[in-house]
């Protein structure tokens, strides 16, 4: 099994699919009604040490702060 970790530790270009989000209802619900939710491969287009986390999921481009990033768990794809 691949090792977990989180969003915003994952490298550019790299494609990942989300485990866990280890969060509470509201950010989760948050996540869910973006189409972040365990399952769902995605691709990390930026990942700094600063800013925000953009990722391409199903098409689209997503900006999740570092703080929301580091909740939710993936793995290599």
């Amino acid at each position: 099994m691949k090792a977990l970790m989180p969003l915003g530790m994952a490298r550019p270009d790299e494609m990942v699919s989300v485990v866990a989000i280890k969060a509470g209802f509201g950010l989760k619900r948050r996540l869910a009604d973006m189409g972040l939710s365990p399952g769902v491969s995605l691709r990390v287009i930026h990942s700094q040490m600063r800013g925000p986390v953009i990722i391409d999921l199903r098409g689209s481009r997503l900006a999740l702060g570092r703080g929301m990033a580091q909740r939710i768990l993936v793995q290599e794809a």
